[in-house]
């Protein structure tokens, strides 16, 4: 298997494999490994592919294991359902009352397709936020998560009530195609929809957006909006916008054509735009310490 396509990948598996950290940052064309002297061989050796996972299973559990292993990886940005919220708030009071702890905030979807397959602990992007299953009721087809107050705070989903559509996708396994982008589901921050404008059977949508989120946007350049991945097509950071086209199969299922002017969207710029920009911050900052220190 080819490595991912990302940095970002590469550099979550270094973190869980740091020995093979030297051998992964060769170049492709290097048949030897620049420590191969050291070993005791006639035969010269060569760098073997590395072998990438985004859900690793430990070697103690066989393949035949019934034991599950939560998924927590990435998204692609491609809605799997539209599911539908039906019910938001504290959670209910367990027998015997619940104590003097402050009561968290429950989220219930109904989903259609999504329950076959999916165990307590997995984590699945509702609006494009990553979210973890905390209940499962089959009978009644609903996922229950347990939303965070810097959750509430950061992403759109405090605004959401019984009824309201949501948009949804398990997160991406080791045979999952990668049809979008590279997803976290950890959202930037909140949108504003400015207009709609339609052009033969697509639709032009612009979004108000922070400062901090356009800067990370480029032309042809990836953003997740309400968890789908989306191409943008024109950034204009002094005026505060940006925009992007939506196809009539995106029209047909997502959530956004059904939302108005006003409302909000959570927006998640493309990891790669986040790394560049810090790499390239330090550097500036060590030039400009060592021009001071000259």
């Amino acid at each position: 298997m080819a490595p991912p396509p990302t940095a970002a990948a590469a550099v979550a598996s270094f973190r869980c494999h740091p020995h093979i950290l030297r051998r992964a940052l060769l170049p492709a064309s290097s048949p030897l490994l620049p420590f191969a002297s050291r070993v005791a061989t006639s035969t010269p050796l060569r760098v073997q592919p590395l072998r990438f996972s985004l859900s690793p299973v430990p070697k103690s559990i066989s393949s035949s294991s019934t034991s599950h292993i939560p998924v927590r990886s990435l998204f692609t940005g491609i809605v799997e359902e539209v599911g539908r919220v039906r019910r938001i708030g504290p959670p209910p009071t367990p027998p015997g009352g619940g104590g003097d702890a402050a009561p968290g905030v429950d989220l219930e979807v109904e989903t259609k397709n999504l329950l076959d397959g999916t165990q307590l602990g997995d984590s699945i992007a509702v609006d494009g936020t990553c979210l973890t299953v905390a209940a499962i009721d089959t009978a009644a087809s609903t996922l229950t998560f347990g939303v965070a107050p810097e959750t509430l705070r950061c992403t759109s989903l405090g605004e959401r009530a019984a009824g309201d559509d949501v948009n949804l996708e398990r997160a991406l396994t080791p045979a999952s195609r990668m049809g979008g982008h590279f997803v976290q589901g950890h959202v930037d921050g909140t949108g504003e929809i400015a207009a709609f404008r339609p052009e033969g059977d697509s639709i032009w949508v612009t979004v108000r957006a922070p400062p901090e989120i356009l800067s990370l946007l480029v032309p042809k350049g990836f953003v997740a909006v309400d968890g789908t991945s989306l191409t943008v097509v024109n950034v204009n950071e002094e005026a505060g916008w940006f925009d992007f086209m939506l196809v009539r199969y995106t029209q047909d299922n997502v959530v956004l054509p059904r939302k108005k002017v006003g409302d909000k969207v959570n927006l998640e710029a493309d990891i790669l735009g986040k790394y560049v920009v810090k790499l390239l911050a330090g550097r500036l900052e060590a030039t400009s310490k060592a021009k001071a220190a000259s």
